[in-house]
């Protein structure tokens, strides 16, 4: 009992439900990392492969097995003639609007760039700045559904 005098003791139980702003926002923060993982992957001259977990049933056995697979990420970045790199941030399906004007893309002059880009923009979706292009992003797909 001496261990549990010293430790401060509360009564709190856990929410259920998280804000589903805040999932939005993780979401996109994963997504923005997976993009930075594949520039740096290509800035060492590696491919970048990206895994999951999946369950699936041995045909042998009839066990279930939690197996790690590949999954396939899409570049959002691509290099114009004039040898600069466009970068459109995604939601989902949806390309996200990244001002008033409606632009889609940011451009940058080298791979460098690119990296710090996608650095600030994690911070930024984190400091809510892209709150309402998220929303207005998962609506359009939510009204694609008839909802």
């Amino acid at each position: 009992m001496a261990v549990l005098s010293a430790l401060k003791l509360v009564t709190a139980t856990r929410s259920k439900a998280q804000d589903p702003v805040v999932l939005r926002r993780e979401k996109l923060i994963s997504k923005l990392q997976e993009q930075l993982n594949l520039v740096v992957a290509q800035q060492a001259g590696r491919t970048y492969t990206a895994t999951r977990l999946k369950t699936v049933r041995d045909p042998e056995t009839g066990e279930r097995k939690t197996v790690e697979i590949s999954k396939k990420v899409r570049e959002w970045f691509w290099k114009e003639p004039n040898g600069s790199i466009n970068l459109s941030v995604r939601y989902g399906a949806s390309t996200l609007y990244l001002n008033s004007k409606n632009a889609t893309a940011i451009q940058v002059n080298t791979m460098d760039e690119l990296a710090s880009v996608l650095k600030s923009l994690q911070t930024a979706i984190r400091d809510g700045e892209f709150d309402k292009a998220i929303e207005s992003a998962s609506n359009a797909t939510r009204e694609g559904f008839g909802k």
